[in-house]
């Protein structure tokens, strides 16, 4: 009967874990909606929504990242470059050795910069798999090179009014900053890419193989899997994820800036594993990363309709990384207490 009992209190115990990230998002609304009376404005939850999707669609990528046991670093300047690359193109458009200069369509710049993003990507991955350098170096590594070719782009300027020119025909870029039916066209992009994505983890092969090689890639390459050919388009997912990001940011702005997204890889990481996604491997989930960055964007934005200063905001963020990775490590030590526990029961 005690034992029984003990059991309950572990299920209990361990089903407010695995909740814990929706928990919390309540309780932050509760908080801010107190500490600041503005807070459940529809015009502030629009802002909200606006930068969740920027940090949501970042994150879905770092996740398929997460789940094979990897991690990327460069997104956040991958997200600079995308904005950098598509506004020079608008702007100043591509410059011939003989002396024309080629203006692109809008589609064709957008595309441009998502097969950049996804170039990037195919970069990290190929260091990693083939030159076996761990994932951390590589795409800190890439993180520098990316944010050095953003500020090379323009020598460091800014790319300001980005709406094109009708007698060039490269108009209609700021689109992507507005609203349909007054919901943000980034939030739409943010729901469209995180369903495709979900749909691709959990109903395909393709979703087990990331799911096994981040489980264990040594059985997964005896099983049959190619582990290096899906873990080089992961990483081109995670870089096509922050090009995307890149051309919603500065559609937004309608301005590219070589400093865009400076430190938003900490952001992705940081809604993937409040999401669930173990920094170890093989678990994670698309719909826990979306509240994860739920979770984020309101806490960044609370934080700043609080006037809390930027320093301890950058504080908050780190505490928030290290006690959600403390959380999911002591969740996974539950779980295998509990398995211990019924395996011995049904003795």
């Amino acid at each position: 009967m005690n034992k029984v009992k003990k059991l309950d209190k572990t299920s209990i115990g361990l089903t407010l874990l695995k909740g814990r990230t929706f928990i919390v998002l309540i309780i932050l609304m509760i908080f801010f909606s107190c500490a600041a009376p503005a807070f459940l404005q529809v015009s502030t939850m629009l802002l909200i929504a606006k930068h969740v999707a920027l940090y949501g669609i970042l994150a879905v990528g770092m996740t398929y990242v997460i789940i094979t046991g990897g991690i990327d670093l460069s997104v956040g300047s991958v997200v600079g470059l995308a904005g950098m690359i598509a506004g020079g193109l608008l702007q100043e458009g591509l410059v011939t050795p003989f002396g024309y200069t080629l203006y692109f369509c809008v589609p064709l710049v957008l595309l441009i910069a998502v097969i950049l993003g996804a170039l990037i990507g195919w970069l990290n991955g190929v260091i990693i798999t083939k030159c076996n350098v761990a994932p951390f170096i590589a795409t800190l590594g890439m993180m520098y090179v990316a944010r050095g070719f953003s500020n090379l782009r323009s020598n460091g300027a800014t790319y300001p009014n980005l709406r094109g020119n009708e007698a060039l025909g490269n108009t209609g870029f700021d689109l992507l900053g507005t609203s349909v039916l007054g919901i943000p066209v980034g939030v739409i992009i943010f729901f469209v890419v995180a369903l495709l994505a979900s749909m691709l983890l959990k109903k395909t092969a393709f979703g087990w193989h990331v799911f096994s090689i981040g489980g264990n890639e040594k059985a997964s390459k005896l099983s049959g899997i190619k582990v290096n050919r899906d873990k080089i388009f992961v990483y081109m997912f995670s870089g096509a994820c922050a090009a995307i990001v890149g051309l919603i940011n500065t559609s937004q702005l309608v301005a590219a800036h070589p400093a865009s997204g400076e430190s938003w890889e900490m952001n992705a990481i940081a809604a993937a594993v409040l999401g669930g996604t173990s920094m170890a491997g093989g678990i994670g989930t698309i719909g826990g990363t979306i509240v994860g960055a739920f979770v984020i964007g309101v806490i960044n934005d609370g934080m700043v309709m609080c006037g809390v200063s930027e320093f301890w905001q950058m504080v908050i963020k780190g505490v928030v990384i290290v006690v959600a990775v403390i959380i999911d490590q002591f969740q996974r030590n539950l779980e295998a207490k509990m398995a211990l526990q019924a395996r011995n029961s049904s003795k």
